[in-house]
């Protein structure tokens, strides 16, 4: 699992309105700003965002370069591929592949593609598999106790 991620942009303002819009239908929402000349010497500004009391996803301002990354975001529905599809359009994203079925990856990807304002590549995907609800808890003794306490939380 990733922790975090920096994307380096041209323009930060624009970059943090088109991501303000893009990522609210998936939950993930601008975060905290962090000030560089509290880092190391060197250490860039940065706006964050982020969902459930995580910051994973931080913006930079500098030389973009847009074959650099392919950024997938997780939504939790068909609608919130839609959603966030349509919100990135409307904050003047390109389009790279509206809603559908990826089959050629699975026949349970949906997804949906845009080019953000610098030219990078995202990507929105619902994979049902990937959200099955667990029916049953597991037994305790079969597992570390503290990640056995978590999971029944």
């Amino acid at each position: 699992m990733l922790d975090h991620v920096f994307l380096t942009v041209r323009d930060v303002e624009r970059s943090i309105a088109f991501y303000t819009a893009a990522l609210a239908p998936l939950g993930i929402n601008r975060l905290f700003d962090y000030d560089g000349s509290k880092g190391p010497p060197g250490h860039p500004d940065l706006k964050g965002f982020g969902a459930n009391g995580r910051i994973f996803f931080w913006l930079r301002e500098g030389p973009a370069d847009n074959r650099a990354a392919h950024i997938g975001f997780v939504a939790d529905s068909r609608e919130q591929v839609n959603a966030a599809y349509d919100a990135a359009m409307a904050a003047g994203a390109t389009d790279k592949g509206a809603p559908a079925v990826r089959a050629y990856y699975d026949p349970r990807y949906y997804a949906a593609n845009v080019l953000d304002p610098d030219g990078y590549s995202l990507e929105f995907v619902y994979k049902s598999w990937q959200h099955a609800q667990v029916e049953q808890k597991p037994d305790c003794r079969s597992h570390r106790m503290y990640m056995c306490r978590m999971y029944m939380r």
